[in-house]
C-alpha cells in the first residue's frame, strides 16, 4: 500500500492511499478457495463446482467484500503507522476502483491534541455548607403530603383554578378533520401539572361542571406523531366535573398512613434525604469553581469536529426548549443572537473533557471492575426483565457503550482526586445563598478562555467523560417506542423544561464532556416504558 500525505494543518490530516489491484485480487482468490467447497450447483457433486463457475456466481460480491476489507485494513494500518489518535471516526472515500485496477482511497481525520501537563497545584476552593433546619424538614414533609393529596367534588358553580382536577371529554380536529387519538372520555387532569400539550391546561382555568370549551393549541415540533408535529388543532371539550384538592397535613396521622410510627420518624427519614440534596448542591458549587480554575489555566487547540458535535447537541436542546416557550419565534431569535456564545461553551466543554481525561490517566484514576459491574447492574434495571441480560451482553461487547456508562463515575473520581489536591475553606450559608452562588455568574471564578456567558449554569447535567484517551460518548439507547396517538394525543411529549435548561446543560463548569461520538455496531435493547 502506498501512502501520501495531502494535508497537515493543525489537528487536521488527509492522506491518499493506493491499494494495489494484485492485493485485492489475492483476497478474492483466497475467498474463492474458502467458499468453493460449500457451493452447490445442479450437475456437480458438492465441492466439485469448477472455479470459473464459482467466480462467475460469487465473484462480484467477493470482489466488493475484498475491497471493503482491504480499505478497512489500510485505514487501520495508516492510523498505526502515523501514530494518529482520531478525535472522531475518520472520513473515508473511495475515489477510484474497478476490476483489475488499483483502489485509490482518501482519508481525512482530525486528531486529538497533545494535552499539556495539567497545572493542578495551588487550587483554592470554597465549600459552602448548609445546616439542615426544622423549617426545611417541615417543608419537605409538607411537599410529601401534598404529593399524596386527594380530590373532592367541587360545588357546581366552582370555577376551576390551577391545582384543581378537571374531568373532561374531548375531541380534537386538525384543519377541521378528526385525527386518530384525538378523542377521549372521562380524562382527569390536574391543572398546572404540565401533562398536556402547551397551552391546553391554561385554557381550562375558569371552567365549571357541564361547561363546553373550545381549546386551541399547537402541537410541539418534537411531538412523537409525525403528521401532528407543529400543526394547529382545535379541541371541543365538555367538562364533566371539577374537583378541588383536599388539604393534607404532615402530621402523625399522615405519617402513620405511610406505615411509620409518627411524624418524628418521618422527619428523621427526610433529614437524611435533605442532607444528601444539600451536599449535592455543595459539591456542584465546588466543582464549578474547580473547572473554572482549570479552564482559566489551560488553553490548547481542540478538534473542531468534537466542538461541532458538542455544539449540535447544545443547539438541539435549545431548539427543544424554544418550542415550549410562550413565544417560540422570539426564543429562537434570541438563540441565534447568542450562537457564538454557545459555540464558545461547546469548545470549553471539549477542552475540559480532554483535560480531565488526561489528568485521570496521568494520576492513575480508574473505575475498577467491581465498580463497573455495579454500574452495569444498576443501568440494567431501566430495562424490562427479559431485556436485562441482553443489555449486559451489549455493554460487554461494545466498548463505546461501556465507556459512556463508565464516564459519569470516572469524572466524579477525577474531580474527587482534584478536590484532594485543593486548598478548601469552609463557610456556612443559607440554602438560598448556596442556590444563588450556583446560579449567579458572580459565583464563578472567571479567567481567560473560560467561555462563560450569562447562561452557564447547570447543576444537573450528566457528565460524559471517558477514561480512554480522547474520551468518547457511546451510542444512545433506543427509547421505548410510543404508539401512534390514541387517547393521549393531548398529552405533552415531554415535561416542559424551565427556561434556559439547554444553556444550563451547555455549562462546562458542571459538565466536562469528552464528546467524540462514534456509532456502535449494535443497538441496545429498548428501555422499558
Amino acid at each position: 500500500m502506498q501512502t501520501v500525505e495531502t494535508l497537515n494543518e493543525g489537528l487536521k490530516r488527509a492522506y491518499r492511499l493506493t491499494i494495489p489491484a494484485k492485493d485485492i485480487s489475492a483476497r478474492v482468490d483466497a475467498e474463492l478457495k474458502s467458499v468453493a467447497p460449500q457451493v452447490r450447483m445442479p450437475g456437480f457433486r458438492p465441492g466439485k463446482v469448477p472455479a470459473n463457475l464459482v467466480r462467475k456466481m460469487h465473484g462480484p460480491a467477493l470482489e466488493q467484500q475484498a475491497l471493503e476489507s482491504a480499505v478497512q485494513e489500510g485505514v487501520q494500518k495508516l492510523l498505526a503507522e502515523q501514530n494518529l489518535r482520531p478525535a472522531m471516526t475518520p472520513s473515508v472515500a473511495l475515489e477510484e476502483a474497478g476490476q483489475g485496477k488499483d483502489a485509490i482511497v482518501t482519508v481525512e481525520v482530525e486528531t486529538l491534541p497533545d494535552v499539556p501537563a495539567a497545572s493542578i497545584e495551588g487550587l483554592k476552593l470554597e465549600r459552602l455548607t448548609v445546616p439542615v433546619s426544622d423549617d426545611m424538614l417541615d417543608e419537605a414533609a409538607q411537599r410529601l403530603a401534598q404529593g399524596q393529596k386527594s380530590f373532592d367534588p367541587a360545588p357546581a358553580a366552582h370555577k376551576a383554578a390551577m391545582g384543581d382536577l378537571v374531568v373532561m371529554d374531548f375531541e380534537g380536529k386538525v384543519d377541521g378533520e378528526p385525527f386518530e387519538g384525538g378523542k377521549g372520555e372521562g380524562m382527569s387532569i390536574e391543572l398546572g401539572s404540565g401533562r398536556l400539550i402547551p397551552g391546553f391546561e391554561d385554557q381550562l382555568v375558569g371552567v365549571k361542571a357541564n361547561d363546553e370549551k373550545q381549546v386551541k393549541v399547537t402541537f410541539p415540533q418534537e411531538y412523537p406523531v409525525a403528521y401532528l408535529k407543529g400543526r394547529d388543532a382545535v379541541f371541543e371539550v365538555v367538562v364533566n366535573e371539577v374537583q378541588t384538592a383536599r388539604d393534607v397535613k404532615a402530621d402523625d396521622s399522615f405519617a402513620q398512613s405511610m406505615g411509620l410510627e409518627g411524624i418524628a420518624q418521618l422527619r428523621d427519614l427526610l433529614k437524611n434525604q435533605v442532607e444528601q440534596e444539600l451536599n449535592g448542591l455543595t459539591r456542584t458549587h465546588m466543582k464549578r469553581q474547580l473547572l473554572d480554575q482549570l479552564a482559566a489555566a489551560h488553553d490548547f487547540p481542540v478538534p473542531q469536529s468534537m466542538v461541532d458535535a458538542e455544539f449540535d447537541q447544545i443547539w438541539r436542546q435549545l431548539e427543544h426548549e424554544a418550542s415550549h416557550e410562550e413565544d417560540p419565534a422570539a426564543a429562537r431569535a434570541e438563540m441565534e443572537s447568542e450562537r457564538g456564545d454557545y459555540r464558545a461553551i461547546a469548545e470549553r466543554r471539549v477542552r475540559l473533557g480532554l483535560l480531565l481525561s488526561e489528568i485521570g490517566q496521568k494520576n492513575g484514576v480508574e473505575v475498577n471492575q467491581q465498580e463497573m459491574n455495579a454500574l452495569v447492574m444498576q443501568a440494567a434495571q431501566q430495562y424490562r426483565p427479559e431485556d436485562r441480560q441482553r443489555f449486559v451482553e451489549y455493554i460487554r461487547s461494545e466498548p463505546m457503550a461501556a465507556a459512556q456508562l463508565r464516564a459519569p463515575l470516572y469524572e466524579d473520581k477525577v474531580v474527587d482526586f482534584l478536590f484532594g489536591k485543593a486548598e478548601i475553606g469552609d463557610r456556612e450559608v443559607t440554602r438560598d445563598a448556596l442556590q444563588e452562588a450556583i446560579e449567579s455568574e458572580e459565583g464563578h471564578v472567571h479567567g481567560p478562555g473560560c467561555g462563560h456567558d450569562h447562561h452557564d449554569h447547570d447543576h444537573g447535567a450528566k457528565p460524559v467523560l471517558s477514561d480512554a484517551a480522547g474520551g468518547v460518548e457511546g451510542p444512545k439507547k433506543d427509547a421505548a417506542k410510543k404508539p401512534a396517538a390514541k387517547a393521549d394525543a393531548v398529552e405533552a411529549p415531554a415535561e416542559k423544561p424551565t427556561k434556559k435548561v439547554a444553556a444550563k446543560k451547555a455549562d462546562a463548569s458542571e459538565k466536562a464532556d469528552a464528546p467524540a461520538k462514534k456509532p456502535a455496531a449494535k443497538k441496545a435493547p429498548a428501555k422499558k416504558a
